[in-house]
């Protein structure tokens, strides 16, 4: 019987991480072009963000949206 390493796992495509971006960005009476103008990412990335289909996002990336949002990632990010 062939082992399997355990560095060739199966990826896992599944999580349980729900974005809540948008209740964040209504708060501060803010849009999600306006914010794409302050951290200098494009509308297109932080809607992927903003509706759950991102894969990552980098940490410099969630900085400067909490830094303009003026909150926690734990604000925006959640584990369901």
């Amino acid at each position: 019987m062939a082992r399997r390493s355990p560095a060739v796992a199966e990826p896992d495509e599944s999580h349980a991480v729900s974005v809540h971006l948008d209740a964040v960005l209504a708060d501060r009476g803010m849009t999600l072009t306006e914010l794409a103008d302050r951290v200098g990412v494009t509308v297109v990335n932080l809607s992927v963000l903003k509706n759950g289909r991102a894969k990552a996002v980098r940490f410099s990336t969630l900085t400067r949206i909490c830094r303009e949002l003026e909150c926690q990632p734990g604000d925006i990010l959640r584990v369901d």
